[in-house]
């Protein structure tokens, strides 16, 4: 297969139902044939596009290509199976032979499409006569009608004989039947919507401080909330090495003690200090990585985020770029693991620095204080939030980072804590939530977990 083989790209199409080739009405598999209980292409030309222009999927530029693409792809019933490595190839411009198994942007992607379709049918207004399923291990989208249990569905007995065909005059008739019940559910779900709705916002406007009035906190992530863009939560995902499993193999005191996965995971193998290893018994890991730090404080985010309403969508390593955070607002999350933190604070008045000292935050100009994390009792970390109204990358962007784990994890924390943030913002000046804004923390550290946030500076510029 080359590159013209593929599929059409749908990123670049404009937003409409892809459906406008010979199948705009046929009942087809993707091998080409008739399928039993398939219902016609028009309908789920009309469900996708609901999908597509709804809250859950309009602000997810990629969300969208995916789903329009696979959808598409079944629909002009290709011999050969939808498989990850096309998708990669068609819409993320991979290379056709790249290696899926370092790569999981295109798996990645299939989590945040399921996952917005659950959001989608989880509303009672968009239960109508049709569902669009992508199931899990699989990128063929499935097409179930309202009380489908089978693939066999008494409404679809008669499929046409030819692929393109119309439905008969008896199924045209069955779909409308169809079509008529569901109108009369989406009536009393859109009034259960619209109380739901009610419900909360009340709760919202009065219950949650995030959302008070003039609050720091509200300020501090009002251009995030204001978005109607998703936010990112971009972690780092540095190198990880382990040794090989055939190293562990050799190391182990009982026969099979390592033979499998999860002992080799769980316990370090049998070296001395005076054991020699060689660079090829070191293997790299790509799916491992992610430190302790970054994701305590991704899962602080994610939690305040779903607090206020506002989606979100949490990128690893490689799994965001330089054009994802042009196109959305954006917290990005590590410092030293991190090259996109190191390269945004570089040159601002607080900024990471790697040198001959040592790691630690660096204050440009006098006074010129450093803050470097003491690694003797007693243990203090240091952390650095950075507000920027207009990066470099055009977008809202947050960097939360510390000098280790616990300093990442503190500095999260003080920025999801309505009063933490408001004591250190208090002498801050009036107009600082139209300014950017840098604040460096302390915490103490005890049995490897990070104590409440102290500030001990604040820049607003």
């Amino acid at each position: 297969m080359t590159r013209d083989d593929l599929p059409r790209r749908w990123s670049d199409e404009p937003e409409r139902a892809p459906l406008e080739s010979g199948a705009d009405s046929g009942q087809l598999t993707h091998s080409g044939e008739p399928e039993e209980s398939s219902p016609p292409a028009a309908l789920v030309a009309e469900a996708l596009k609901h999908i597509l222009e709804s809250e859950h999927f309009h602000a997810s530029t990629r969300g969208k290509q995916f789903l329009r693409f696979v959808v598409q792809y079944r629909l002009e019933h290709h011999p050969e199976p939808l498989k990850e490595r096309m998708i990669g190839a068609a819409l993320f411009n991979r290379p056709l032979d790249y290696a899926t198994g370092d790569d999981s942007v295109v798996r990645a992607q299939a989590r945040e499409v399921r996952r917005r379709l659950e959001k989608y049918y989880a509303a009672p207004a968009h239960q109508g006569p049709l569902r669009i399923e992508l199931p899990v291990g699989s990128y063929t989208p499935e097409f179930k009608l309202e009380g489908q249990k089978s693939e066999e569905n008494p409404a679809l007995a008669h499929p046409p004989d030819q692929p393109g065909a119309a439905p008969t005059p008896a199924e045209a008739t069955r779909w409308r039947s169809l079509a008529r019940k569901s109108r009369y559910r989406w009536l009393g779900g859109g009034l259960l919507a619209a109380l739901t709705c009610l419900a909360g916002l009340w709760i919202i406007a009065y219950r949650s401080p995030a959302k008070l009035p003039n609050s720091s906190i509200a300020q501090f992530w009002a251009p995030a909330l204001a978005s109607s863009k998703p936010l990112l939560i971009c972690l780092p995902k540095p190198v990880f090495y382990r040794p090989s499993p055939e190293r562990y193999k050799r190391s182990a005191k009982t026969p099979g003690e390592f033979d499998r996965e999860v002992y080799r995971m769980n316990h370090p193998p049998h070296l001395l200090p005076e054991d020699k290893l060689t660079w090829g018994e070191m293997v790299e890991y790509p799916e491992y990585g992610v430190g302790k730090g970054d994701v305590l404080a991704a899962v602080l985010f994610s939690n305040f985020l779903g607090h206020q309403g506002k989606d979100s969508e949490v990128r690893i390593g490689d799994g965001y770029s330089y054009e994802d955070l042009r196109n959305s607002p954006a917290v990005v999350i590590g410092a030293f693991s991190n090259p996109w933190t190191m390269e945004m604070t570089s040159g601002l008045h607080f900024s990471f620095v790697d040198d001959e000292k040592g790691l630690r935050i660096q204050e440009q100009g006098p006074p010129g204080r450093s803050w470097l994390t003491t690694h003797a009792p007693p243990y203090v970390d240091f952390g650095l939030v950075t507000r920027l109204l207009d990066s470099n990358t055009g977008q809202f962007v947050i960097l939360v980072a510390g000098n280790d784990a616990s300093g990442s994890d503190a500095a999260a924390d003080l920025i999801v804590n309505p009063d933490s943030l408001e004591r250190a913002l208090r002498d801050a000046p009036r107009d600082w939530p139209q300014k950017n804004v840098q604040i460096v923390v302390s915490t103490a550290v005890k049995d490897a977990a990070a104590g409440p946030a102290k500030v001990i500076a604040v820049y607003v510029w």
